[in-house]
């Protein structure tokens, strides 16, 4: 089965085609930093507008790649949620547009579950079940994954995602957009014990639920950050030093409550996934709590770390292949719990 990925979520417009038997043939990204950098952030409208002008030529070079012509396709992927509704909308007319004119079925896939099931385009991907920390601008969650489709959250942002306390401090040291980019290289030169920020929500755990105390806060971070300069002339010295602090703290937040999650379920595999998870602090981390409590971690190649049309490729085809596809009309869910996705039926 040879399947056409189209995503379309946010900034970044990524096309794949994913061959059940050769794995992904070809796949492109174009990226619109360029276009939101003067404001900082994404503008949701200018998003969907450049979609709509990058889609098809992405999809018509990625098809010359593959040497693949429709008549080959046997399905299309795309996301339908959570994300920019615009920008979700752009995708979901196309991929159900290309699946009408093509005659091959069509499938909705959720962009979470592309990001969770990203490192199987790996060589050595994990096996079910295990624990995963997914990272990214929007989400900032721990979920206890059983099998395709049968995701529990166990703890999640109760503001903002880490993504976005890295882009908010990012724009407040005046280093761009994106923030995770920027912070990195940023801290390379600084020192991360010059200020003690705070780790929210890690001080003691909490007794209560069934997975107590694995939720997270970043807003404490931010507010230490915004203090920090105040009444300052951010030089580059101070900036690289609160870049440093900054990292090593939501760093340490996300270790931690990794190590609970993996200590409370007994878990002996850690998927951690999400444009966060191209952090090389976090991976340095994390490979550290895996020799420490005997456990294996995956991340997915730097490539598919941040959003890319291969995941949805690959995560549409395990759905087309399982014979769930779309009715014949365009949605998109801008909002959408991992929870609420269907199991696969294998």
């Amino acid at each position: 089965m040879r399947v056409l990925g189209i995503e379309t979520s946010c900034d970044d417009t990524g096309i794949a085609l994913y061959d059940s038997e050769d794995g992904l043939l070809a796949h492109r990204l174009f990226s619109q930093i360029e276009l939101h950098l003067d404001y900082g952030g994404v503008v949701p409208e200018l998003a969907s507008r450049d979609h709509i002008r990058k889609a098809l030529p992405l999809i018509r070079r990625v098809m010359q790649e593959a040497n693949t012509t429709p008549e080959q396709i046997h399905g299309i992927a795309y996301t339908i949620g959570p994300g920019l509704a615009g920008a979700l909308l752009v995708g979901a007319a196309l991929g159900r547009s290309l699946s009408y004119a093509w005659h091959v079925p069509a499938v909705g896939v959720h962009h979470m579950e592309g990001h969770l099931l990203s490192p199987w385009l790996s060589p050595d991907p994990p096996a079910f079940p295990f624990i995963a920390l997914l990272v990214s601008g929007g989400h900032t969650l721990l979920a206890d994954v059983q099998a395709l489709g049968r995701y529990s959250i166990l703890g999640e942002s109760v503001d903002d995602a880490v993504g976005e306390a890295f882009d908010k401090t990012a724009k407040l040291l005046g280093l761009g957009y994106p923030g995770g980019p920027a912070i990195a290289r940023a801290a390379l030169g600084g020192n991360p014990q010059r200020f003690s920020f705070p780790r929210p929500m890690t001080e003691r755990r909490k007794t209560h639920g069934a997975h107590p105390g694995l939720d997270f806060s970043f807003s404490g971070l931010k507010t230490a950050v915004v203090t920090a300069v105040q009444n300052q002339t951010l030089m580059p010295p101070l900036i690289a030093d609160i870049a440093a602090s900054f990292e090593a703290a939501a760093v340490d937040v996300l270790a931690i409550k990794c190590e609970w999650a993996l200590e409370q379920t007994g878990a002996k595999q850690l998927v951690v996934a999400g444009g966060v998870s191209a952090n090389l602090k976090l991976r340095e981390r994390l490979k550290q709590l895996s020799e420490k409590l005997g456990v294996r971690v995956y991340f997915p190649r730097p490539e598919f770390s941040t959003d890319n049309g291969a995941m949805i490729a690959y995560v549409g085809y395990l759905r087309l292949a399982a014979d769930q596809s779309e009715p014949l009309s365009i949605g998109a869910r801008a909002r959408w719990s991992i929870e609420e996705i269907g199991v696969l039926k294998t």
